[in-house]
């Protein structure tokens, strides 16, 4: 049947609704296409594009009503799950494990405190390295509100009420709620003139000491002095309430300076002393978590590269029932990255899928990442590291920093670890149900955590945010055509003359290169071969 035939049938029909306005026969190839155009009428404008903008908008509200449901495009989805097998992709993403998950999360999801401060357990000595970061940069690495906090522990740790029955101790007491440093200092000068005050020497040696060789023997007085008094104390803490409270205090005393002296053993290069005596220290008080003993000790092991006694203590600390870390969290995805980390490569990981030992590496880094998003920053050197504060918000920025400043040089010594931290951190975020607050592996991340990072860390830092899920590029684009068409179809209702003018021009110039190029084949081709061929 000839095509010309059935174009003008069409065009019959089209008259006859009432679509194209009648014209001349349309004859010829050249002709046709610009006749089309002309007969078409702004009815026609006004439908195509109420259609296309009715089509479009069905479409966003089901894509928008899918991403907040589902937290993924369809659209996405689709194509990533049916055309890509097709085209010959392999999807490498790790499924998280139904039962772990299932399990941690519902132990996770506990009534917490959402913006708890916790002591940093690899918190700095503030004469020996922040002071002399302040010496040398002009810069306060400490804010108001961390030193106020730690003024707060100070005295919930270092006092008791019956202070007052010995003169050194009481004016310890005072010292230690003073805001003036000097102040402090020369109390407990004061308080050493009276007697051996074991808080006197620590508040020197954190305070007055400008090395950590002079903080050392500051804290090996105080030890003498301490261990003294909880000798005498362990033997009347069942007379009464305020003998109890004493051997609280001279117990809190006693191991905040053993812990002191071995992260001084730590900093001045003896960590296998510092090992043993973190490992002392927890076998003798081994109630006091409060003070995170354990993290201390899992940063001297990797030190030591004593990478089975790491894996020893986390096997008792990465419980479930205890707080998590991002210490637990990334020495744990750290030990399983090594396993494969130095064999990795990911275009062999999307051609051939991961092997089991690389899927679990990819779930500890998920799950480390969950916990606290902002370290692999830091770990990648994407984001300046700062001195960490004295105190930190547990899975925010201020962790992050604290973590990344001590066990960046532990990531960097396995190798291939960073590489695959940097090739799999990202997918974490997929993975998170939406809304993000809903949480997947531990309890919802906290709303409030940036607000307090803010108060802990110093101005001149730009405090990390948790990473918002960005819509998908498919309900953008359909509400771009949705509002386009519906746009256009309200103009060429309004104006019906001048769009249809416009429409012709854009159809126009839209098929201006077809034209050329037929008339260039018309040119070439001889005339016979080409009625032959518009016949067909």
């Amino acid at each position: 049947m000839n095509s010309w035939v059935l174009f003008s049938d069409t065009c019959r029909y089209r008259m006859e609704n009432g679509w194209l306005t009648p014209g001349p026969a349309m004859f010829g190839t050249e002709s046709s296409l610009s006749m089309f155009l002309n007969t078409l009428t702004p009815k026609f404008y006004v439908a195509l594009t109420g259609t296309s903008s009715l089509i479009s908008g069905l479409i966003l509200i089901f894509e928008w009503w899918y991403f907040r449901k589902y937290g993924t495009s369809f659209i996405e989805q689709v194509s990533v799950s049916h055309l890509r097998p097709l085209l010959g992709g392999v999807d490498s993403s790790s499924p998280s494990n139904p039962n772990t998950s299932n399990g941690e999360a519902d132990s996770n999801r506990q009534s917490v405190s959402e913006c708890k401060v916790w002591r940093n357990p690899l918190n700095l000595f503030r004469g020996a390295e922040y002071n002399r970061y302040t010496w040398v940069t002009g810069r306060e690495p400490l804010t108001y509100y961390d030193m106020n906090l730690s003024a707060q522990d100070h005295q919930t740790f270092f006092t008791c009420d019956s202070d007052h029955l010995r003169p050194a101790d009481a004016i310890m007491q005072k010292a230690w709620r003073e805001r003036n440093p000097q102040a402090r200092i020369s109390a407990a000068h004061e308080a050493l003139e009276l007697e051996d005050c074991a808080t006197a020497y620590i508040l020197l040696a954190e305070e007055e000491a400008t090395t950590i060789m002079e903080a050392e023997r500051l804290f090996k007085q105080a030890l003498k002095a301490g261990e003294g008094c909880y000798r005498r104390s362990q033997q009347l803490q069942h007379h009464g309430t305020q003998y109890e409270a004493q051997h609280r205090r001279d117990t809190n005393v006693l191991v905040y300076i053993k812990r002191r002296l071995a992260m001084c053993s730590r900093k001045l290069g003896r960590t296998r002393e510092a090992v043993k005596m973190m490992r002392d220290l927890m076998k003798e008080f081994p109630l006091l978590s409060m003070f995170n003993i354990h993290e201390n000790l899992l940063e001297s092991l990797l030190e030591l590269q004593n990478y089975a006694d790491v894996q020893a203590v986390l096997a008792k600390y990465d419980d479930i029932s205890l707080p998590k870390s991002a210490t637990i969290c990334y020495t744990a995805a750290l030990l399983k990255a090594r396993a494969v980390s130095d064999k990795f490569s990911p275009e062999a990981a999307s051609r051939r899928g991961l092997s089991t030992a690389e899927m679990n590496a990819v779930e500890a880094i998920h799950r480390a990442v969950e916990f606290n998003p902002h370290v692999p920053k830091y770990l990648l050197e994407m984001k300046s590291l700062i001195l960490p504060p004295e105190h930190i918000l547990k899975r925010g920025d201020s962790e992050a920093i604290a973590y990344a400043f001590f066990h960046l040089q532990h990531w960097k010594r396995v190798e291939g670890a960073l590489n695959l931290l940097h090739c799999t951190w990202e997918g974490t975020f997929r993975m998170i149900p939406y809304p993000l607050e809903k949480g997947h592996l531990f309890y919802p991340y906290p709303i409030c955590t940036e607000t307090a990072d803010r108060e802990l860390l110093p101005m001149f830092h730009e405090v990390s945010v948790y990473p918002k899920k960005e819509l998908p590029f498919f309900i953008l684009f359909t509400a771009g055509l949705c509002s386009f068409t519906a746009m256009l179809a309200l103009l060429t209702h309004q104006f019906p003359e001048l769009m249809g003018v416009f429409a012709k021009a854009f159809l126009s110039t839209l098929f201006a290169p077809l034209n050329f190029i037929m008339e260039k084949v018309e040119s070439i081709l001889p005339s016979s071969l080409w009625h032959q061929l518009t016949r067909i």
